[in-house]
């Protein structure tokens, strides 16, 4: 049996009661499992694959990516976990072509038109699956079409750290999805917080990439006009110098550019400062740039320079520095070009991330970042996802409430925010996970000095149940206001779709419930016991919706404040 996280085996159980209450149609057969980078993807691969074959000694697996060096790379995960797995590969990439295979890992590319040589599967299991178009006619498309003909059951999962894409929103939306919903999505800012994936740390750079005049397509900038804004000379060495010098005690660094020539120029200039650095693209040859990866990966070279490659399926874990030289307005590739930096390494104590392209206050924190944050965005203006600290002008996330840096509430009438200088910390994470508890609130019960208006003020929080609703279950904080008493209801819907469940299980894990909320109603009442009710709330009304924000015995704010459905008692 594989040693699986709990973490990792509540995917697979969440992916199974998926499958079990029968929810994919004809036309979206697959679920999705959201996992974040370097949280064990690989492995709960592996698992799934072998625990098909536990319950069927004669099912058939695919497991499908897009690229040679996922293929290989998840080949080599299956094997090392699972040595005897009967398993091939079917890659031309890589002049293999096992179609008899029982677990077959292969690539898109070689298998999509070679339907009569895989022949019929049980189980598919899509690698980096927010790579799908949303078009019908795809590779993929017909690929899981024709293994639907041959297998009418056929099961389908999708792993990813992004379910959503820049062109068409989320991956289980829309007309020619291939998934029908998030079966279990994992949660970055908690795994870092138990040690599973290494913290991120920002700061503050004194270089900014200006895109301010560069046009869009396809919601994103348009790629000539994008370099040819930050492909400048003196820019390219003002980043490079700061990069440079946060770089100095760091193993691995990684640098994303805008293009062919910016990748070579960003490249020239870390030379020039006395560091080994290549340049790596889709147009390096194949071999020269497997070359290149081992050298960095054995420490010969301290930096990379990308563009379009190594933003997905790039497994170094002694990254600890990513420098973001390409503005993006797609939230997926933010997120993947971080995600670099997640893994675990020996004495390796956290990652850094220098944001010369506006990124983090574009898309926000990175494990603030929901399938909701990041589609809504999608097409539109753009608007910021995150704000400095009216206290000590570190970006926070849009809707915190606290800035965990130096624990000012922004809504309030706070002093002006001192200058940004290149070492100020940036929330690349919407709180510190190692950061010490800042101590108890010398008034719990009250509302912070400077940080609530007079008409919202906290209020101590006397009783917290949970009771059935028609449609989901009514969380209920009773709260005293003078002599006064009241409650407050607010709808939470387990089994909803989309931002419901995502607003039930926050409110779950933020009042103590625990990282795998319950996947029903039933099990929200069950498990009531385990929640914690908090000392204060505090409610603001909103032309649509109120914000509700409640804080512990100790003065912290449970969660952001968030915009939700409710109404007094």
């Amino acid at each position: 049996m594989l040693r699986l996280r709990d973490y990792q085996r509540a995917s697979l159980d969440a992916l199974s009661a998926a499958w079990a209450r029968g929810g994919a149609d004809a036309a979206a057969p697959g679920h999705l499992i959201v996992l974040p980078t370097g949280a064990g993807k690989a492995l709960v691969i592996a698992a799934l694959a072998r625990e098909t074959l536990a319950e069927n000694p004669l099912a058939r697996v695919a497991i499908v990516t897009h690229s040679r060096e996922l293929v290989a790379q998840n080949f080599s995960e299956l094997t090392r976990a699972w040595p005897e797995a009967p398993a091939g590969i079917f890659s031309a990439g890589l002049g293999r072509r096992e179609a008899g295979a029982q677990v077959l890992v292969c690539g898109i590319q070689s298998v999509a038109d070679r339907l009569d040589a895989v022949g019929p599967r049980d189980l598919v299991i899509v690698d980096e699956a927010h790579l799908i178009p949303r078009a019908a006619d795809t590779r993929y498309g017909r690929f899981l079409a024709g293994l639907r003909a041959r297998t009418p059951g056929l099961r389908v999962a999708g792993f990813t750290a992004t379910p959503y894409r820049l062109d068409s929103g989320r991956l289980d939306d829309g007309a020619h999805r291939l998934f029908s919903g998030i079966a279990y999505e994992a949660d970055t800012f908690t795994l870092i917080r138990r040690g599973f994936l290494a913290p991120l740390v920002s700061k503050a750079t004194l270089t900014q990439l200006d895109v301010s005049g560069v046009g869009r397509r396809g919601g994103d900038y348009i790629p000539g006009e994008l370099e040819a804004a930050v492909n400048r000379d003196w820019i390219t060495r003002a980043a490079v110098a700061e990069l440079a010098e946060y770089g100095r005690s760091r193993r691995a660094w990684l640098a994303f550019c805008a293009g062919l020539a910016h990748a070579d120029a960003v490249r020239d200039a870390v030379r020039a400062e006395g560091y080994a650095c290549e340049s790596v693209s889709g147009e390096t040859p194949r071999r020269e740039r497997d070359r290149i990866v081992a050298a960095f990966r054995a420490g010969q070279i301290r930096c990379l320079t990308s563009v379009g490659v190594l933003g997905t399926g790039f497994n170094v874990p002694e990254v600890d520095l990513v420098a973001l030289l390409r503005p993006t307005r797609s939230t997926g590739l933010y997120v993947q070009q971080v995600g670099r930096a997640l893994r675990c390494a020996p004495d390796k104590a956290d990652a850094l991330i220098l944001d010369y392209a506006g990124l983090v206050r574009m898309h926000g924190p990175v494990d603030a970042v929901t399938v909701r944050s990041a589609t809504q965005g999608l097409g539109g203006a753009g608007a910021s996802r995150a704000k400095p600290c009216p206290g000590c002008g570190a970006l926070i996330a849009l809707n915190a409430s606290t800035c965990e840096a130096c624990w000012t509430e922004p809504e309030g009438d706070a002093e002006a925010p001192h200058e940004a200088a290149a070492d100020d910390a940036l929330a690349i994470l919407s709180a510190d996970p190692g950061s010490p508890d800042p101590g108890p609130d010398p008034e719990p019960a009250g509302p912070a000095p400077g940080a609530a208006s007079p008409d919202a003020p906290w209020h101590p929080v006397t009783a917290l149940t949970l009771e059935p609703a028609p449609d989901g279950l009514d969380l209920v904080l009773g709260w005293r206001d003078g002599a006064t008493e009241a409650a407050w209801r607010v709808r939470l819907r387990p089994e909803g779709r989309g931002y419901e469940r995502e607003k039930a299980v926050s409110w779950w894990r933020g009042l103590g419930g625990g990282r795998d909320a319950p996947m029903s109603t039933a099990g929200f009442l069950e498990g009531a016991d385990a929640l914690s009710r908090p000392a204060a709330i505090r409610i603001r009304p909103g032309r649509l919706s109120d914000q509700i924000a409640c804080r512990t015995a100790d003065g912290r704010t449970l969660g952001d404040v968030r915009r939700l459905s409710g109404h007094a008692a």
